[in-house]
């Protein structure tokens, strides 16, 4: 090939996939989206795919084997849709609850993420498909991300936030990572030479290929001497005619270009998309979602009677968030409500709204039809919708240049009387219903992040006294970005005549009275936890606090499901009979949530991250660059490691978690670096345990008082006594110093237990 083809195959074809070169065997290489569900290269619904739990619902399993199984669906999906490489995982760590894209990250803490992120690997990759672990390193919030210079001391940057990527490097063998947006140190992340060449390369052995997080890579020169291997997406990327230009002025060296189309050529020749077995996705992902709740709190209301009347309450019990913004999102063919879970496993439930997570109007419930028009209006083509809305990002599915406008249009189901709707997006519209105009118009956004408005759109409110079902149309006028990637997305969306907030309340409070069991469902809404922006409080949204407040003053035996994929404040907590972590749980969420109150699953999750009482409590709470500048100045406290040191206690610690059994911890025992801890389940029901490894050194000095080691899972029947035996690596005793790794001596505690604060055995 010549050196122009060369620059071309990795510099990205379009939003989502690299050139082919037929002339060498290569196929065009194409990627999707993860890390809960495989969109594939068109984000639309008429596509759908499995929605698996989030992944912190994932990491409240700590379970490694669900892990590698949740990659192996994973690896099925890519087959089926014909992607080779997922964007995936997410290894990035909680540092603070402020982070907006938390619920796509695993945990505070680099052991369990790591671990969870090498099985997660390993099971995507022996299924053919290869990975690309993101986003490396520090993109850990998501103000400003795309520019911040995130400033971090060396020995944090090891001990903590290179610790996951280094374990899922040498652990798992990953065929790809991916370079973020960020900076560290005053070097851009895409041309880091001393962390891509120097650590990632040459210290941990990485031998797969490095590639761009969407729009990263910025310099030609300085990203391929830093190791960047492809750069996304394209055309238009910084490699291709500009890399192609930088050799032949002698900037880059012919055969670094050679090495990065050879690596391409290596990840392609990994690739095996032949058939294989497909495991259930629906079951798993039920599976997961009952694994993954965390029983917080109960008084024994849980699980419920056989007979018990319940009132359900909230409206994310009929609408629930089963997946957080962003990257994240897929389609999922159907997505089951906590309402129809209960409903379906025989439950007496009545449902009552009460309140909503978000002022936002939903997309409208409606069989749609998108079609799209050039300027003469001559139809381009016509694409069903599930719902209405629409994205095309990228992959547009008519010839772009052509494009003039697209139309949203379906008979909606209204009910007679005043109804919401809403244009959501940016740009003119036209929105109709049974040909009477409501808005024409201009929806301008409210900021000037980019990030936010893509993934947070403007909405514009219309309210229309509708008969009955009407014919609604809602056309946009397609204004065609400069460069790529071609992007076409906005919504009708939908909200039917209902009652005030204050008097959807007071009915609520009236069924819990009249109810054996109040369960309300609260959590936050796409404008509280996305990618693209941070969080700006931990507090639910809207009036929920209040609807749980006064739902619990009416009926003691109030259970909260909290349908939300990081921490929330709980300021009802002490007050309510039993709270329940749902995380985004996914497309069967619902009946999840059916299994384990009914008691047919046990809650098996234990926190993967500590849970404040209130913001104000919390060590780590800065997510805003100053002058484009991000200083960890708290070094390597973070999560419990600095709830360790601080005065406050959380409202629930690190590796909390309640199960329908009790487990009695009987015995420690350590040789060398092995750990047997040996317990009885002392309940009247068979159970799941995670048992829970901490090392304490007796003299911390400048370390955390302590730190996880190792974890593993467990079951047994009533009365059984069970041992489990870990090994705690060598990487737990070390420090990073100016020479290295170096073992710290000195004499360690080995503690066992429920959680990092209530540990019951120790050595």
């Amino acid at each position: 090939m010549d050196l122009d083809r060369k620059a071309a195959l990795i510099g990205g074809q379009d939003m989502w996939t690299l050139p082919a070169a037929p002339e060498i065997g290569l196929p065009s290489l194409v990627t999707s989206d993860g890390p809960i569900g495989v969109r594939g290269h068109r984000w639309i619904a008429g596509d759908p795919a499995i929605a698996l739990p989030s992944p912190t619902a994932l990491a409240a399993t700590w379970d490694v084997g669900l892990a590698r199984r949740v990659g192996e669906l994973l690896a099925a999906e890519c087959r089926r849709k014909g992607v080779h490489v997922l964007l995936a995982p997410t290894v990035n760590l909680h540092r603070s609850p402020l982070g907006g894209r938390h619920f796509e990250c695993f945990s505070e803490d680099p052991l369990l993420t790591g671990e969870l992120g090498a099985a997660y690997v390993a099971g995507v990759q022996s299924g053919g498909v290869g990975v690309t672990v993101k986003h490396f390193v520090a993109n850990d919030s998501e103000t400003d991300r795309m520019t911040v210079d995130v400033r971090v001391d060396e020995r944090t940057l090891r001990e903590v936030y290179l610790a996951p990527f280094e374990l899922v490097v040498r652990r798992a063998r990953p065929w790809g990572v991916m370079a973020a947006y960020n900076g560290v140190n005053g070097v851009p992340m895409c041309e880091h030479t001393e962390l891509i060449e120097g650590v990632l390369r040459g210290e941990w052995g990485f031998d797969g290929v490095v590639m761009s997080d969407w729009g990263a890579a910025r310099d030609a020169v300085r990203c391929a001497l830093g190791g960047l291997d492809l750069a996304m997406p394209g055309p238009g990327s910084v490699y291709g005619e500009p890399l192609a230009r930088a050799v032949l002025e002698g900037l880059v060296p012919e055969e670094l270009l050679d090495r990065k189309v050879a690596g391409l050529g290596r990840l392609l020749e990994r690739v095996d998309l032949s058939a294989a077995e497909s495991p259930d996705g629906v079951a798993l992902a039920r599976e997961v979602a009952a694994r993954s709740a965390t029983l917080l709190a109960n008084d024994g209301v849980l699980p419920l009677a056989p007979a018990a009347r319940v009132a359900l309450i909230g409206g994310l019990a009929a609408d629930p968030r089963i997946l957080g913004g962003g990257s994240a999102l897929v389609f999922p063919e159907h997505a089951v409500s906590p309402l129809e879970g209960l409903t379906a496993a025989g439950v007496d439930v009545t449902f009552s709204r009460g309140a909503d997570a978000g002022d936002r109007v939903a997309a409208a419930v409606m069989a749609a039809t998108a079609t799209a028009r050039d300027a003469a209006g001559r139809v381009l083509g016509e694409f069903p919708l599930r719902d209405g809305s629409l994205v095309w990002l990228g992959d547009v599915p008519v010839p772009y240049e052509d494009l003039h406008t697209v139309e949203i249009s379906g008979i909606l189901n209204a009910a007679p009387g005043w109804n919401t709707l809403a244009v959501e997006g940016a740009g003119r519209f036209v929105l109709e219903a049974d040909g009477q105009t409501l808005f024409d118009g201009v929806v301008r956004p409210a900021g000037d992040d980019p990030m936010e408005a893509f993934f947070l759109p403007p909405q514009h409110e219309v309210l229309a006294d509708l008969p009955g079902p009407v014919v609604v149309s809602l056309i946009h006028t397609v204004v065609r970005a400069p460069a790529p990637p071609a992007f076409v997305g906005f919504a009708l969306c939908h909200r039917p005549p209902r009652p005030t907030t204050g008097r959807m309340i007071s009915e609520a409070v009236a069924a819990a009275e009249a109810a054996d069991v109040a369960v309300v469902v609260v959590g936050t809404s796409k404008e509280v936890e996305s990618e693209g922006f941070d969080r700006t409080s931990l507090r639910l949204p809207g009036r929920q606090d209040e609807l749980v407040a006064r739902v619990a003053a009416a009926n003691p035996r109030t259970v909260v499901v909290v349908n939300a994929g990081s921490p929330v404040e709980m300021p009802w907590r002490d007050e309510v009979a039993a709270i329940l972590l749902t995380w985004f749980p996914g497309q069967e969420g619902g009946h999840a949530l059916a299994d384990v109150l009914t008691g047919a699953a046990e809650p098996g999750g234990r926190l993967p991250t500590t849970w404040p009482a209130a913001l104000g409590d919390c060590p780590v709470t800065n997510v805003t660059p100053a002058g484009g500048v991000l200083s960890y100045d708290e070094g390597r406290f973070i999560g419990y490691r600095a709830w360790d040191r601080h005065d406050t206690a959380p409202a629930f610690p690190f590796g909390h978690g309640l199960g329908y059994t009790t487990w009695s911890y009987d015995e420690i025992a350590v040789d060398g670096m092995t750990v047997t801890v040996t317990l009885t389940n002392t309940g009247d029901r068979p159970g799941r345990e995670v048992v829970q490894v901490y090392l304490a050194p007796e003299d911390p000095g400048d370390r955390p008082a302590r730190w996880l080691a190792a974890f593993t899972t467990c079951a047994a029947d009533p009365g059984q006594t069970v041992s489990v035996t870990v090994e705690i690596p060598r990487r737990a005793v070390e420090i990073w110093t100016e020479q290295g790794w170096q073992a710290v001596p000195g004499a360690y505690r080995v503690l066992s237990g429920l959680s990092v604060s209530a540990t019951k055995l120790a050595i």
